[in-house]
């Protein structure tokens, strides 16, 4: 059994910052891919930015010089640093990982809601 949690996230006015974090435990072998995703209401969930277990980063447009995905190994926790943020930013962010079992499965955190709001 693999379980994600996040934290991190709140309200927010335009222009500050949140980090998010995203914390892996149970019975695994080896994390692949992890990354984050979100979904704004009414919108399908689409990706803001993953990393590989090599550190190559994947990032989509709309983030693309605001928002920077890490991660930390050695804790099984992967991170987004969210600066200038922007209404359009608000949504339910989504943890997601490729993990071993020895299977590989995908396994998604519960979400964690961002608000960007004056």
């Amino acid at each position: 059994q693999v379980q994600l949690v996040e934290s991190g996230g709140g309200l927010v006015q335009p222009g500050g910052s949140l980090r998010l974090s995203c914390a892996v435990s149970g019975r695994f072998f080896s994390i692949y891919d992890m990354g984050w995703y979100r979904q704004a209401l009414g919108k399908q969930r689409e990706l803001v930015a993953s990393i590989t277990s090599g550190s190559i980063t994947t990032y989509s447009d709309s983030v693309k010089g605001r928002f920077t995905i890490s991660r930390d190994n050695a804790k099984n926790t992967v991170y987004l640093q969210m600066n200038s943020l922007k209404a359009e930013d608000t949504a339910v962010y989504y943890c997601k990982v490729v993990a071993t079992t020895p299977l590989r499965y995908e396994y998604w955190g519960q979400g964690t809601q961002v608000s960007v709001s004056s």
